[in-house]
């Protein structure tokens, strides 16, 4: 394993290879991973009490890999702070997946954009709970209106469920479509983000 990262780099690592140099364990790697499905985000978002009686993991190493797995995070969040145009959903994707994807409570944002999708302005317009978020569509608009933005684009995060709209998801969007219409502003997609993937309005036709 390590001659493999010798010669062709970490990058050439799997994930349980990538564990078994963190841990010093590939047994215990494998047991670690399998305990989150496969999926090393699933892993990081264990709780530390949760985590440590993995394999008898204990308390230094799990908090070793929960460091490791801020650090990343962190690291993707700077890398996504420096873009500057939004180009396609994707990018407000990822723009926001580092933000939202971890949090155990719904957050929704708005992304203020000029005319030539250059981002005026990120903001938080609502923190809830776990099942939901109240979003004043008033407050969205005045605030375009505020940054002289003529597109924007709401982003928020399903952290127990699905990525997929809900009846709520769509009222609100209804609501701030009509809204930013008055005043020319268009809404050019909303974005739910959870651990299992994304959904985008526009993707899936609910914009016109």
């Amino acid at each position: 394993m390590l001659d493999k990262w010798a010669s062709r780099g970490a990058e050439a690592l799997d994930d349980t290879e990538l564990l078994a140099v963190l841990t010093g364990d590939a047994a215990l790697a494998e047991a670690l991973l399998r305990s989150a499905g496969g999926s090393l985000a699933r892993l990081a978002s264990q709780p530390e009490a949760r985590l440590r009686m993995v394999g008898g993991l204990g308390l230094p190493r799990a908090r070793m890999l929960l460091a490791c797995a801020e650090l990343g995070r962190r690291i993707a969040a700077s890398r996504a702070q420096e873009v500057e145009i939004i180009r396609t959903s994707d990018d407000a994707v990822r723009l926001f997946r580092p933000l939202l994807e971890g949090l155990s409570y719904e957050e929704c944002w708005v992304l203020y954009l000029s005319g030539s999708n250059r981002i005026v302005e990120r903001q938080r317009v609502s923190q809830g709970g776990v099942q939901g978020t109240v979003v004043d569509h008033r407050l969205v608009v005045k605030r375009a209106l505020e940054l002289l933005s003529t597109q924007l684009i709401l982003i928020h995060n399903h952290p127990s469920g699905a990525a997929e709209a809900s009846p709520q998801d769509r009222v609100l969007t209804d609501k701030i479509v009509r809204a930013a219409a008055l005043f020319d502003i268009r809404v050019l997609d909303h974005i739910i983000i959870s651990r299992e993937g994304d959904f985008s309005f526009r993707r899936e036709g609910l914009l016109g």
